[in-house]
């Protein structure tokens, strides 16, 4: 995905909606998705704030908010789980159930830059529950659908490779290389209420054809959300 032509769903006077490339930070740092927004619209609009976060190596779909107020209002909604988040992962293996619920106590270490499970609560470890359905099968590996119930760092990453899941590319978590900036891992669908009007609001995009997202028929990877 090209980073100087960075790809807008919707926009308006209180939001951004946008297909983050794999590679960029999600942040407002040098080289991050607010700047390169901001080139890109010819700084028209210096208000871009992020209020939910993806992976580096993660793409897909991000909202940003365009003003203090919106910015308040969506970060409420991510801390009230009012803000729902759907993926599309690629797995090394396939699940031993179709569709099911995952609950970990997840932590992360900061030196290694690792999330980890662990076996007692702590400061840093906190409860983590994600909901995943199988939707294709491509040997050695699955298609999933996943919606996060909790956003911790890396949660999807760590707690598949918990099970010896790992994601395709996911190389810090036993995933097979792939050779590509991304890894197996594309925000598909977001889902929350309008800063400004209050309206329900969803935006989804499929993942890029490439790897190894090809390994799956289109038609599945561009279908409709399944209820999770």
């Amino acid at each position: 995905m090209d980073q100087s032509n960075i790809p807008i769903l919707y926009q308006d006077q209180r939001i951004l909606v946008c297909l983050k490339p794999p590679g960029v930070a999600s942040v407002d740092q040098p080289g991050g998705l607010p700047g390169l927004l901001r080139r890109q619209l010819g700084d028209r609009a210096p208000c871009l704030r992020t209020v939910h976060r993806l992976d580096q190596r993660v793409g897909g779909v991000m909202v940003l908010a365009r003003s203090r107020q919106a910015a308040r209002i969506l970060s409420r909604q991510v801390e009230e789980h009012r803000f729902r988040k759907m993926y599309l992962a690629v797995l090394c293996g396939v699940p031993a159930e179709e569709a099911g619920a995952l609950r970990d106590l997840l932590g992360y270490d900061r030196r290694s830059r690792r999330a980890y499970t662990a076996q007692v609560p702590g400061p840093e470890v906190r409860e983590a529950v994600l909901r995943y359905r199988v939707l294709a099968r491509s040997e050695p590996f699955a298609l999933a659908a996943v919606r996060l119930e909790t956003g911790r760092t890396h949660q999807i990453r760590a707690q598949f490779s918990a099970r010896g899941l790992p994601l395709a590319g996911d190389v810090k978590y036993g995933g097979a290389p792939l050779g590509t900036v991304g890894i197996g891992l594309w925000s598909w669908q977001l889902s929350f209420l309008h800063p400004q009007t209050g309206a329900p609001v969803s935006f989804s995009a499929p993942p890029p054809a490439g790897a190894p997202w090809d390994r799956f028929p289109p038609s599945i990877r561009a279908e409709a959300a399944p209820d999770l």
